[in-house]
């Protein structure tokens, strides 16, 4: 049995006012093909496909190049049609190349938005359909944000989502991919699909799996999955911030031939999201101001680590945070990160080492979500390469880039990256020569990923989510966003009168 292996995964925010092109996928290890692809993520769902698929007799697993995820990580607006045309094609010349195969395994993300291309994804199962044969099997694992409908299973035949979030579950969705492919090609299982989409929309910031109603839908979906054999429930929250008309909560259900059961299934975990609808809304945003006058209570307190999560930061270059940390003077902070490429390329340039002294403006500029340039003046406290893989094996851009910390204030360090970094873990920040148990508040840019390393470990005593008070890009005000192509007013809590199924 010959299974092709395709990487392209991109969480697309369509409101950043810069597109996501060629230059930002190519970097040392991406593209990958062959064995550096199926390697290259060895604890995410790829690890898992290829661990799986490899315990099975005669399977051959061939990794077709592909981009691996952008420098600009979720910092990404649209892709150019140049850069997925490229990209796509390349893709397709392979499989024509190395066929016939069995079956093609797709790791993508769901919210990946092209200019000029529909369903990107979808679009993607097409072509490749179009090589494979009517008889050949489709498979996609996907992240909880994509913004699904029935478009991607008329060319594919399987579609597994991400359980939680943060998304703990790539690799199992991984190894349920093989084993689901693998006993399709064996006429084994027979999928039989279901998809339904309550009229329901999120920011991403409430959709931590941590607590009801999130938690109840995904062991719903669980339940189902252990009371009848070969059931498979894919729940997808949404992704708000990419501008798409099939934006919104899916519920996808697999059977193994019963539509029957599929569309009960389905019916039951649409109906029920739906029932508690006002349940998704209500978890506590600060503006920034009460944000840091709050951890600034909690120092007192000794209610530390402190968290302040800007969730709402999508271009990694907002200052709004870094303002009110240094206006109301909060001390014993690390500020991680502020991305500013050209601040970066100007301290490359210059020679930058630890132990200069620092007078520069940091941040804003890239649009008005992303404030004003704010200066700092200081000492360079670190000099490094980016966090974020090495200590797990993944090819990362990160590790390449250049990044520069500074202290400043009473005790404070900024971390000044070239582009967004959403930090997870507070061990993270020992790649780049900081101890983050040395300090008593931690600024950072992540919406519910951070939970992982913060909250799940008990390593952080107050969280805080704070975003500017003006609705930004990333903010939870959804209506106050420019839709061009999603008519919000078609969604819960944003339209009247509106009714489901």
């Amino acid at each position: 049995m010959r299974i092709a292996a395709i990487y392209f995964v991109h969480e697309t925010v369509t409101f950043l006012p810069y597109d996501t092109t060629l230059e930002d996928f190519i970097y040392e290890g991406s593209p990958a093909r062959g064995e550096a692809l199926l390697s290259s993520d060895p604890q995410g769902a790829m690890g898992g496909f290829v661990k799986v698929a490899r315990e099975h007799a005669n399977v051959e697993v061939i990794g077709i190049e592909s981009p691996l995820m952008p420098k600009t990580g979720s910092a990404s607006g649209w892709i150019d049609k140049t850069t997925y045309d490229h990209f796509v094609n390349k893709m397709i010349d392979e499989l024509k190349a190395q066929g016939p195969w069995d079956c093609v395994y797709l790791a993508l993300h769901g919210a990946m938005g092209v200019r000029g291309v529909e369903r990107p994804e979808a679009e993607l199962a097409r072509r490749v359909r179009a090589v494979v044969g009517p008889k050949a099997f489709i498979g996609g694992t996907f992240d909880p944000h994509g913004n699904e409908d029935p478009e991607f299973l008329r060319h594919a035949n399987l579609a597994f989502c991400v359980k939680y979030y943060p998304h703990y579950d790539y690799y199992l969705q991984g190894e349920r991919m093989a084993r689901a492919l693998i006993r399709c090609a064996r006429g084994d299982y027979k999928p039989t699909t279901a998809t339904r989409k309550p009229p329901m929309i999120t920011p991403s910031v409430l959709q931590w799996t941590g607590q009801s109603p999130w938690m109840d839908m995904v062991q719903r979906a669980l339940v189902w999955e252990a009371r009848l054999p070969d059931v498979y429930v894919s729940f997808y929250y949404g992704f708000a911030f990419m501008d798409s008309a099939e934006a919104g909560m899916t519920f996808q259900v697999m059977t193994n031939g019963d539509p029957e059961l599929a569309n009960k299934i389905a019916d039951d975990m649409a109906n029920t999201a739906w029932r508690r609808r006002e349940e998704f809304y209500a978890t506590k945003v600060l503006s920034m101001k009460e944000g840091v006058a709050k951890a600034k209570e909690a120092m007192k307190a000794g209610k530390t680590p402190i968290v302040l999560a800007d969730h709402s930061d999508r271009s990694g270059a907002a200052t709004w945070l870094l303002r009110e940390v240094i206006d109301q003077k909060l001390s014993n902070t690390l500020i991680a990160t502020v991305a500013d490429k050209d601040a970066i390329e100007a301290l490359r340039k210059k020679g930058v080492k630890v132990g200069d002294k620092f007078d520069m403006m940091v941040g804003g500029k890239l649009d008005v979500s992303a404030g004003e340039p704010v200066r700092i003046v200081g000492t360079v406290n670190t000099v490094s390469g980016g966090s974020g893989g090495r200590r797990d094996g993944r090819v990362s851009a990160a590790a390449s880039q250049l990044w520069v910390s500074v202290k400043f204030g009473d005790g404070n360090v900024l971390v000044i990256s070239p582009y967004l970094h959403q930090n997870t873990e507070p061990d993270a920040f020992l790649d780049i020569g900081i101890n983050p148990d040395s300090f008593k508040a931690i600024a950072i840019k992540s919406r519910v990923h951070f939970r992982r390393g913060y909250y799940d470990s008990g390593y952080a005593k107050t969280i805080l989510l704070v975003e500017p008070d003006q609705p930004f890009v990333g903010t939870v005000r959804l209506d106050a966003l420019d839709y061009k192509h999603l008519d919000l007013k078609k969604f819960y809590p944003y339209g009247k009168n509106i009714s489901y199924p």
